[in-house]
């Protein structure tokens, strides 16, 4: 499975709720104490969102945070040590 963009995914999630409430980008970064400019950056994937501006950005759209994070998880690595284990046997040559 290829990664994923979670800064594009959030974006998606931004701009989709933002429009089902039909506020501007100007408007969301008023209400979120945020820049115009750094709403656009988030909406197309040039920014991963700060923990503060996620709530920040849920507060000003009034949705709960977990919908600006939907679709985005996480798969831990693999949590094992290497260890030393036998060579195996070669053949004795023939000769």
């Amino acid at each position: 499975m290829p990664p994923m963009d979670i800064a594009a995914v959030f974006g998606e999630n931004l701009a989709r709720c933002r429009k089902r409430v039909e506020m501007s980008q100007e408007e969301l970064g008023i209400r979120a104490s945020l820049h115009r400019t750094e709403v656009s950056q988030l909406e197309r994937g040039l920014r991963v969102a700060r923990i503060d501006t996620l709530v920040k950005l849920a507060g000003a759209l009034d949705v709960p945070p977990s919908e600006l994070i939907e679709g985005i998880g996480w798969s831990p690595g693999s949590t094992t040590a290497g260890q030393f284990m036998p060579a195996p046997q070669q053949e004795a040559e023939v000769g």
